[in-house]
């Protein structure tokens, strides 16, 4: 299967050069035309100026941008070299209303459109060992499982088209949790005087074991938070899921508060930062809470 790809920040950059290795990729596509000649002179796969052309070179394009704007505007792109048979697998984290509107702009075409998500952060990206959480027709799924599989380790279709976007949001909710869970306990331990490295490795081992305390919790104990996952594009995703919840009349207190907590984050302008900068606010409610005894 000839692939291109679509969007070459944090995550599909890690992400393309995997189908690169494999052998897999034909053409590449960035909205920021440097990176794409970066890339290209790095990886030896052609940089191409527009959507439709790279469309047209490949049996499947693969997207991974920003904005669910963005995603409809490169669904628009690729139309004009999409036909039956080809294949549209969108790895962005958008709403699946939006999924749900770039398959009906594509259906004209022939071309079949998954919403694909994918979760584990730049590691999971830079190792191909992301959970792809995906929604649409099952045939096609089965059609692209084989460069799904190159790109991720937990493959998995969870119904018709916005599914993977759904399940995407579940996961973003479930995240939001655990970051204000591990953050605020370690913020805790750290006012009781614990030795927090030895804190993370008695409790990476019982009940509150977790992927985000093993490879977050040491980053927040060195006041550090290298990506990972940006605080700005939780925050987006969290938008969603508000979204997705209002339609339902819910409000959930989990998104509200980190919400919340994520706005202030970026007007003290850690938005750049890995969402475990979150313990920068958990650890000042102790600091402030001192200054009152």
């Amino acid at each position: 299967m000839k692939v291109g790809f679509v969007g070459l920040g944090a995550m599909g950059g890690s992400m393309a050069r995997n189908l690169a290795s494999a052998g897999s990729l034909t053409g590449i596509y960035n909205r920021t035309t440097a990176t794409a000649r970066q890339f290209a002179a790095e990886s030896g796969v052609p940089a191409f100026t527009d959507l439709a052309s790279l469309a047209g070179a490949c049996d499947a394009v693969v997207l991974c941008v920003s904005a669910d704007a963005d995603v409809l505007a490169v669904a628009d792109g690729l139309s004009g070299g999409l036909s039956s048979g080809k294949l549209v697998v969108d790895c962005s984290t958008v709403s699946a209303e939006t999924a749900r509107e770039a398959a009906r702009r594509l259906a004209p075409t022939g071309a079949a459109f998954l919403d694909c998500p994918v979760s584990g952060g730049t590691e999971g990206a830079r190792d191909g060992t992301l959970a792809i959480m995906a929604g649409g027709d099952e045939a096609a799924f089965e059609r692209a499982r084989p460069l799904l599989e190159i790109l991720g380790r937990h493959v998995h279709r969870l119904g018709p088209v916005g599914a993977g976007q759904a399940t995407k949001a579940t996961n973003q909710i479930m995240v939001a949790g655990i970051n204000q869970a591990v953050s605020e306990a370690l913020a805790f331990a750290a006012a009781q005087g614990l030795p927090l490295p030895r804190v993370i490795e008695t409790l990476r081992n019982g009940a509150a074991a977790s992927w985000f305390l093993t490879h977050r919790g040491p980053n927040m104990v060195a006041g550090r938070y290298p990506l990972g996952f940006k605080v700005e594009l939780h925050c987006k995703d969290l938008e969603i899921c508000r979204a997705m919840a209002a339609h339902n009349n819910v409000q959930l207190p989990i998104v509200e508060m980190t919400l919340h907590h994520y706005q202030r984050l970026l007007a003290e302008t850690h938005g750049d930062e890995d969402i475990s900068s979150l313990y920068r606010l958990k650890s000042a409610l102790f600091e402030a809470g001192d200054r009152r005894d």
